[in-house]
């Protein structure tokens, strides 16, 4: 989710372009008396959580960043229905789970979680929503034997604590075994205007978090059931979905999955409309298709025909996603386009799925959505690899915050300030489809491991769509500000445990952001992005650990990086590496670069000849990291010297860049 409508961030003017073409020099550092003071830390290795290392001795995980040999996760099947009241605000649901132990435990109790008691007057909260009194479960059975409503925790029942609800099993279920859940629900929609991530405002239903949902139970972790207070977001499971939705005829309906009964459900005019699009017959290839205008909304025209009080129903149906949301509207107009995103399935043909764009007339500037969600698809699959899903679809409507993911589709605000916030957000909201989406890691206790690589994925993909406009203008950065005044949190941090908006935003956002954009400058873009995409491909529909990337980027890279994870990810450390004096020693000159930060970094010198040559060297990190502050840096032919600075291009995130250049 964004939290404004550019989430992503810029660490200098030269951000996406290579550094110019210079000569690198071998590197010559002279370890000159009084250099160590003793009291710059030293390397420091990132520390395993135990739980990590239990499930390395089990065999689930490794310390190469790879899926152990016995590594293993839970699955579920979901058929649910549901009824939406667009007058009463009302949805009434039912389901179905069917729940697969793929676990070697026998688990006695299983954990739902139940977002809408978001909405419960007596709920946990760390941010304002409307009260809507929550969800109301109305039936629950567990392999046929129904459950009553307990208060305690040893009978056998289901017991609501928050937004989560626990069910005692009649028997336990046995490892390798599954089970059958059937529930029954409703709630109030709540208004959008008075909720983070869905809602209504009458015109426009965003369905999220609308059905009770199986807790991931992990390798690592066990069950996972932090409350779901507002501002830390989710781990979810994968599962199959069978969805049944009825609505009001005339009132469109989109949804994560494929829609398996169009003719019911659709006016012949859209079905052909699509038909010709997804077969890129005409001109459709090269352009924007309106699925539906202004002037065809309604039922007849935009839906299958019938009066306003006719109820059509809604199948949707999709394959290993680790969620299922919707959203309905009578107020919709809807583009679309095809966009090629290469071989997604490895059949050896080119794939090509659809993306929409539906909302409501008044909002012009998502007359562009279609081609933003195009270029964003375009960009990623390249960039990452193949988008996988048969469509991509963008909403206009939602009230708090910029925007919201889920899979296959995203809702976002019908008001961002200009074009380029619009792009930015819908690249963002896009981007996701690959972090969690794929790569489903848990966003709840590690925000960064997705919000801080979607932002990195939507800059690079920004920049691309904006080839004119200034990188630095593209979008700000609260880190620097924040580094500078000492105010931020460490990144690996609960995503409910930051406090201020703006701290949470700096570490899960902007700074890692900024530090991959720096391990990239580090490696190389080559090997950056082989480990990158190796990360993506062994974790695809899996659930990593925070551990499990820096392993995968140790191992592909063939470098110990425990230095740069535990500098930046586990402190709040900043960079400041500074000229500290330079000197003339005959035809030498002694450049000192002195670390005045705690963060260790290698410090890149570029040496510019009077004739405009300019020649390249390091001092090494390893320098700093056995407890130097302090080197100097021989340069030949003092006389031909026009400048020396650290890190031009400003590739690493230094704090102070006043201190980094010196002219003779």
């Amino acid at each position: 989710m964004t939290r404004a409508l550019a989430a992503c961030v810029i660490v200098g003017t030269a951000a996406c372009a290579p550094p110019a073409a210079v000569v690198t020099l071998p590197v010559q550092v002279l370890d000159l008396p009084g250099d160590s003071t003793g009291v710059h830390p030293r390397y420091v290795a990132v520390v395993e959580p135990p739980r990590f290392t239990r499930a390395v001795e089990r065999g689930t995980r490794t310390r190469t960043g790879r899926p152990g040999p016995r590594y293993w996760q839970q699955f579920a099947r979901y058929r649910l229905d549901a009824s939406l009241d667009t007058a009463t605000k009302l949805l009434v649901g039912s389901g179905t789970i069917r729940y697969y132990n793929r676990s070697p435990n026998a688990l006695d109790r299983v954990a739902l979680h139940l977002y809408q008691n978001l909405y419960a007057a007596d709920a946990q909260r760390n941010r304002t929503v409307a009260v809507t009194g929550g969800i109301r479960i109305a039936r629950l059975s567990a392999d046929g034997a129904e459950l009553a409503a307990v208060t305690d925790t040893t009978s056998i029942g289901y017991r609501v604590d928050g937004t989560i609800a626990w069910l005692k099993l009649p028997a336990p279920l046995a490892a390798g075994d599954s089970m059958t859940m059937d529930v029954e629900w409703s709630f109030t929609v709540p208004p959008l205007a008075g909720s983070p991530r869905m809602g209504q405002d009458g015109e426009v239903f965003h369905l999220a978090y609308w059905y009770p949902q199986v807790a991931v139970y992990d390798d690592v972790n066990g069950w996972q059931t932090d409350q779901y207070m507002g501002t830390g977001e989710f781990y979810m499971g994968y599962a199959d979905y069978d969805v049944s939705l009825r609505v009001p005829a005339g009132w469109l309906v989109v949804a994560t999955g494929e829609l398996r009964n169009a003719d019911q459900v659709l006016s012949p005019t859209v079905r052909d409309r699509l038909s010709r699009l997804s077969a890129g017959r005409g001109a459709v290839d090269s352009g924007i298709v309106h699925v539906v205008t202004a002037a065809e909304r309604g039922p007849g025209r935009a839906t299958a025909a019938g009066g306003a009080d006719r109820i059509l129903t809604w199948r949707f149906t999709a394959d290993e996603v680790r969620d299922f949301a919707w959203t309905a509207s009578s107020r919709y107009v809807w583009d679309a386009a095809r966009v090629s995103v290469g071989d997604a399935d490895g059949d050896g043909n080119a794939d090509f799925p659809l993306v929409h764009a539906l909302y409501r007339p008044q909002y012009t500037l998502w007359r562009e959505a279609a081609r933003y969600a195009r270029h964003s698809i375009d960009f990623l699959s390249r960039f990452l690899w193949p988008y996988p899903y048969p469509h991509m679809t963008v909403v206009e409507g939602l009230a708090v915050g910029g925007g919201m993911e889920f899979p296959m589709m995203t809702f976002i605000t019908g008001s961002p300030r200009d074009s380029v916030s619009m792009q930015s957000v819908t690249i963002h909201e896009i981007a996701h489809m690959w972090f969690p989406m794929m790569i489903g890691s848990d966003e709840k206790r590690n925000m960064w491991q997705d919000e801080g690589l979607t932002s990195f994925n939507d800059w690079n993909g920004s920049a691309e769509f904006f080839p004119g406009i200034p990188p630095e203008t593209l979008m700000g950065t609260s880190y620097y500000r924040t580094a500078r005044a000492g105010t931020e949190l460490e990144i690996m941090r609960h995503g409910d445990h930051y406090m201020r908006d703006a701290a949470r935003t700096v570490a899960a956002y902007d700074k890692p952001m900024v530090l991959l954009h720096a391990l990239r400058g580090l490696l190389g873009n080559e090997t950056f992005m082989r480990a990158y995409r190796e990360y993506g491909r062994r974790w695809t529909n899996r659930h990593p650990q925070p551990q499990d990337l820096f392993n995968t980027f140790n191992d592909v890279t063939g470098r110990d990086l425990s230095w740069f994870w535990r500098a930046w990810f586990y402190e709040t450390w900043t960079l400041d590496h500074a000229i500290a004096g330079v000197e003339r020693s005959g035809d030498r000159l002694l450049v000192t670069v002195e670390d005045r930060g705690l963060a260790p970094m290698p410090a890149r010198l570029v040496i510019t000849r009077t004739d405009g040559t300019t020649e390249r060297a390091e001092i090494p990190v390893e320098v700093w990291l056995r407890g130097q502050t302090r080197a100097t840096h021989v340069v030949e032919n003092a006389a031909t010297v026009a400048r020396v600075e650290i890190d031009p291009e400003r590739v690493f995130p230094d704090v102070d860049r006043t201190n980094q250049s010196w002219r003779p």
